[in-house]
Parts: C-alpha cells; sequence; structure tokens
C-alpha cells in the first residue's frame, strides 16, 4: 500500500510539473525529478520496464533543462 501512495504521489508531482514545464526553466528540472521519482516507483513496484522508461524520460528532461535559455 505505501508504495502504490508512493507511486500516485510521483506521478502526480511528474504530471503537474510537465504541465508547467512553459512557465519556466525551474519546472522542467522538477520534471526531471519527478521522472526519476517515478522511476524509483517502478523498481520498487516490480515494474522495472517502467522504471526503465522513466529514467530515460529524466534523462531527456536534463537535457532540456541543459539546452533551455
Amino acid at each position: 500500500m505505501a508504495i502504490t501512495l508512493y507511486g500516485v504521489c510521483a506521478v502526480t508531482f511528474m504530471m503537474a510539473m510537465y504541465a508547467l514545464e512553459k512557465r519556466g526553466r525551474g519546472f522542467i528540472a522538477a520534471f526531471a525529478g519527478g521522472c526519476l521519482l517515478s522511476s524509483l516507483y517502478g523498481f520498487l513496484s516490480g515494474a522495472w520496464p517502467f522504471g526503465v522508461v522513466e529514467a530515460i524520460w529524466a534523462g531527456v528532461a536534463l537535457q532540456r533543462w541543459r539546452q533551455h535559455a
């Protein structure tokens, strides 16, 4: 139950930061952090493909954060 609650919070945070990305560079970094939190959830819950994909998205978001002026 605790892992499920953590997952709901992590994915909700990630999606909220994604929706706010256009407001500034900090939200892009926060989205990357949310992806890492979601990735951890994937690994903790045994859904390792989800964990891998979210880790990749975190890398993509960090790349976008570095390129954002």
